[in-house]
């Protein structure tokens, strides 16, 4: 294997692993906290956005409610692989820097 592969593995999985594990800090930032939606974030003003387009109430399993359960308990395993494969594809995308290292 040379240097080419190994950098655009360690492009890739850094992708995955980075976006899994800032996606909590991404969540709370927005105002998906453990207390529940902070007041005055974006998060609450999306509630407001959304619960207004609703009639009046947020969708159970909706958007909104999915990213607060994601912002009170952690993300499903359904979630992490999600983010983890986002996370790998951008992380793919990007490992074109690899061919620019010099290493052929």
């Amino acid at each position: 294997m040379d240097w080419e592969e190994i950098c655009k593995g360690v492009v890739i999985v850094g992708g995955g692993a980075g976006t899994v594990a800032l996606a909590p800090a991404a969540l709370a930032a927005l105002g998906f906290t453990p207390a529940g939606i902070a007041a005055g974030s974006i998060a609450a003003k999306l509630m407001s956005y959304f619960a207004v387009a609703n009639g009046g109430g947020v969708a159970a399993g909706g958007l909104i409610a999915t990213l607060q359960s994601w912002g009170m308990g952690g993300l499903t395993g359904v979630a992490t692989g999600g983010f983890a494969g986002a996370g790998g594809t951008v992380g793919w995308l990007l490992s074109t820097i690899c061919n620019q290292t010099g290493t052929r």
